[in-house]
């Protein structure tokens, strides 16, 4: 037979110290014959009385008197042990994010995994940093970058500009120079779609098109890529929501279709599986991802 240990010894102590089993029950916070149970079992257990019952007061027995300081021991050490595991849970969990999610997004986020019970402490990195800080256990968990049909979370990419909105896709054929002479027009790549399965298919693309190397180029920063678009006829790679933002006009790419993925990596499943299950639509948002499963 298991005996609870703990919630005998706390009904033990809280009678011992309240002299009766009806107001040690009540300092317990458990009905009294809750409380005439457990002390019972905890008896049986130890092949001993714990109180002397031939009297109205709950009197201890010499084995009850040495065995009270051992039980008011695994009391207050089970208390320290909830104290600990209340403080534990509500330790935040670290994790990487893009660094193209605002300051607005990740608050957002963070108001949503609250409102959960789950606290988060956001670190923004580049995508190879991100799936390092996990390997490294500097965070427990990271948005990490994947092809788009792998990917729990899709962005889909086009071609921004300052030229106003326009109808249709943009095809990066019409960027050839030709003998016209016209400027020399370029697609930014920004740092966080610097990763092959992005990047090189572009690249593809531009040489299949026949433009030039220079024309499709990897930004140091999104804000310097941003003020080459601001400045001149190029182009941007971004999402719908970051054209927004950056008050650009938007278009889908006419050759392919580009999509951003996101996966959670962390170093335990259970906190990927977490934050999938409970935070997925708030995720979405703060990547401006489609809402869709």
């Amino acid at each position: 037979m298991v005996v609870d240990l703990i919630g005998g010894c706390r009904a033990f102590v809280s009678v011992s110290e309240a002299g009766s089993f009806t107001a040690g029950a009540a300092l317990a916070r458990i009905p009294q014959p809750v409380a005439s149970r457990r002390i019972a079992a905890l008896e049986r257990h130890f092949g001993e009385r714990l109180f002397d019952r031939s009297t109205r007061r709950a009197r201890l027995t010499p084995f009850g008197r040495d065995m009270l300081p051992s039980a008011k021991r695994l009391v207050t050490l089970a208390d320290a042990m909830e104290h600990d595991a209340q403080r534990a849970k509500l330790r935040p969990t670290r994790l990487a994010m893009p660094e193209i999610c605002s300051i607005r997004e990740l608050a957002e986020l963070d108001a949503a995994a609250r409102a959960l019970d789950v606290f988060l402490e956001f670190r923004q990195a580049p995508p190879r940093e991100r799936a390092e800080l996990v390997r490294t256990q500097e965070v427990r968990a990271a948005l990490t970058t994947v092809p788009g049909e792998e990917g729990t979370w899709k962005v889909e990419l086009g071609l921004a500009g300052t030229g106003g909105s326009r109808a249709g896709s943009l095809h990066l054929e019409t960027l050839r120079v030709g003998r016209s002479g016209r400027a020399l027009r370029r697609v930014w790549i920004q740092p966080e779609d610097d990763v092959p399965h992005l990047r090189d298919r572009l690249f593809r693309v531009r040489d299949s098109v026949g433009l030039r190397p220079a024309q499709v180029a990897v930004a140091d920063s999104l804000t310097g890529a941003a003020a080459a678009v601001f400045g001149s006829a190029d182009l941007l790679l971004c999402s719908t929501a970051q054209a927004t933002e950056l008050g650009l006009a938007w278009q889908p790419i006419g050759e392919l279709r580009l999509v951003r993925g996101y996966e959670v990596t962390a170093g335990l499943g259970e906190d990927a599986q977490r934050l999938r299950a409970r935070l997925w639509p708030d995720i979405a948002r703060c990547l401006g991802a489609e809402e869709t499963t």
